[in-house]
């Protein structure tokens, strides 16, 4: 590929966020910045133009899924995105990224030319191509209570096209697996035939994905997404009437139609081209881009009073739902995230302005540092040589998780099912940042029943949660089964505990795939298991009245268990 063309796919993030950001800072200072602080609350809640579906009252994520290796199988072959030079194997001196993944739960990972992490581990990357990645990051998101994947879609006609395709189908799998819903968001950035290739694209490719159960729908309709009409720069140079053209197109094809617009696409400036009002009013809801736009409590607090209200206005003044962005902040800029905080009230000012929905920017985007994805802790887990920052780079020890976590909360006071508060209810850590080490002894207490699992008739029968108390048949020795997953071995009969189709029993001789777990950490300090041997958590069967069976796709009360050591 070109560098031309690897530059059309960066311009949506660099150019215009440095844009965008440089004018957000102009106009806080011209106002003072003072009154941000003390900004009226405005309205808890709006009318919304639609009822709840897929994307109105939920969570939505994007979802980049561009990152490949050499020897992945994908057909770019190459380390796409890892790497300023996809030929070559990323290092520090050929780095397309700016902070470090936490690569604890990937099964497939692949060598790179970085120095060990401080730790000693070796830097290994993993690949979106590979099916694993993709269910761990929908597995992630079903766990924290992200409702729905906008699968980023950039020009496919060129030679990304195959291996964009390929991801499609690797992202709706995952969906439904895991009980996520997913919708296809084309960014028109570079793509200079777009207004004739959208449509084509859409009808010989991706509207067959709509017949998936997990294809996100709205008003019962079809979602689909365009990113990039009405900004001002060369790589969107399209018209009015081309852009109003595909929308209504989109309509006519039964779609519901989201806008990814500039943030000035109601107030007009520099960022928005003139003469777009009406494109964006055909949207059936607008979702305004704020990356580079706000780095501070302060700027989100003034763009709420400043653009947000009015936005929420305008929008439901036209029927359009309003779905603003939520950034958790560029880890590479120091102190920008402060530890959450930056998040939380974006989270609070949108729930507060009544938005219909939420987007996050981004899952998994690690090139531009603003990924919600789990990623490095400390400096133990980067790179010695990479100059990479993480996630307590301002002091405060934060789980590789924690910005998921804080996405929980977030869901969950948009949905009313917390109360809206700007202090923010997640702790940076929550029951230690990473697993009891293995070796540890542990037990484990079904939430669903209070009861303690046990390995029963000395493990010759299947593990169950039926116990009052802890004896040696409630013990289990936790064991690094490789590649970030652990194993039990049973102190009832010194057997491992497997998984698969029928109930788990303590029978494996040898910790392999089928006895091997990951332990999630759960938002409210429970864990669960998710079984290799299937990709399905672990769940204490008919409440806890019959045995423990790894066969659900999602986290629930039945699949959390309190974690016990000693």
């Amino acid at each position: 590929m070109t560098e031309s063309h690897r530059k059309n796919t960066w311009t949506r993030r660099r150019i215009l966020g440095t844009a965008a950001g440089g004018a957000a800072a102009a106009v806080f200072a011209s106002s003072g910045g003072a009154e941000a602080a003390t900004v009226s609350d405005g309205p808890s809640a709006a009318p919304s133009a639609s009822p709840v579906g897929d994307v109105v009252g939920k969570i939505t994520v994007g979802y980049q899924g561009w990152f490949a290796a050499k020897g992945d199988g994908a057909p770019i072959d190459g380390w796409w995105h890892w790497s300023k030079d996809w030929s070559r194997t990323p290092s520090s001196t050929n780095t397309g990224i700016k902070c470090w993944p936490d690569m604890r739960e990937y099964t497939h990972t692949y060598p790179t030319g970085y120095a060990a992490l401080g730790d000693g581990r070796p830097a290994t990357l993993f690949s979106s191509y590979d099916q694993q990645t993709v269910d761990t990051h929908f597995s992630w998101m079903s766990q924290y209570g992200v409702d729905t994947a906008a699968l980023q879609r950039f020009n496919p006609t060129g030679g990304e096209g195959p291996t964009r395709d390929a991801m499609a189908q690797k992202v709706r799998s995952a969906a439904e697996a895991h009980d996520v819903k997913f919708y296809v968001m084309y960014d028109v950035t570079g793509w200079t035939s777009m207004q004739s290739e959208i449509k084509a694209d859409w009808t010989g490719k991706m509207k067959a994905h709509t017949a998936s159960p997990a294809y996100a729908r709205q008003n019962g309709k079809p979602v689909v997404a365009v990113w990039g009409f009405g900004f001002n720069d060369d790589d969107h140079a399209f018209s009015a009437a081309a852009c109003a053209d595909v929308i209504a197109w989109f309509k006519s094809q039964g779609c519901y139609v989201i806008g990814g617009v500039p943030k000035e696409w109601r107030t007009g400036g520099q960022g928005s081209r003139d003469g777009f009002l009406d494109v964006y009013h055909a949207f059936d809801m607008i979702s305004p881009w704020m990356v580079g736009a706000i780095g501070s409590v302060a700027e989100s607090d003034h763009y709420y009073q400043y653009v947000n209200l009015g936005d929420q206005a305008d929008c439901d003044a036209h029927g359009i739902d309003y779905q603003p962005c939520v950034l958790p902040g560029d880890v590479s800029i120091p102190g920008q995230r402060a530890h959450g905080d930056f998040m939380w009230r974006q989270f609070y000012n949108m729930v507060r302005v009544g938005a219909q929905g939420i987007y996050i920017s981004m899952f998994d985007e690690f090139n531009e540092g603003n990924q919600i994805a789990k990623t490095a802790e400390t400096k133990a887990s980067v790179p010695a040589d990479s100059g990479f920052l993480a996630l307590d780079e301002d002091g405060t020890a934060c789980s590789s998780d924690y910005y998921l976590r804080l996405t929980a909360d977030g869901g969950r006071m948009l949905k009313g099912r917390i109360a809206l508060t700007p202090t923010r209810p997640t702790e940076p850590v929550t029951g230690g940042s990473t697993p009891p080490a293995t070796g540890t002894v542990v037990s484990l207490k079904a939430s669903v029943n209070n009861a303690y699992v046990t390995a029963e008739d000395a493990g010759a029968s299947p593990l169950v949660a039926n116990r009052t108390a802890i004896g040696p048949w409630e013990q289990f020795d936790m064991v690094d089964a490789g590649s970030g997953s652990i194993a039990l071995r049973a102190h009832a009969n010194g057997r491992y505990v497997t998984a698969g189709t029928a109930p788990l029993t303590a029978d494996g001789t040898t910790p392999g795939r089928a006895q091997a777990f990951q332990l999630v950490r759960n938002a409210d300090g429970t864990v669960s298991l998710l079984a290799l041997a299937n990709g399905r958590y672990v769940t204490a069967e008919d409440a806890g009245a019959s045995p423990l069976v790894a066969n659900r796709t999602a986290i629930g009360p039945w699949e959390k268990f309190t974690l016990i050591t000693g």
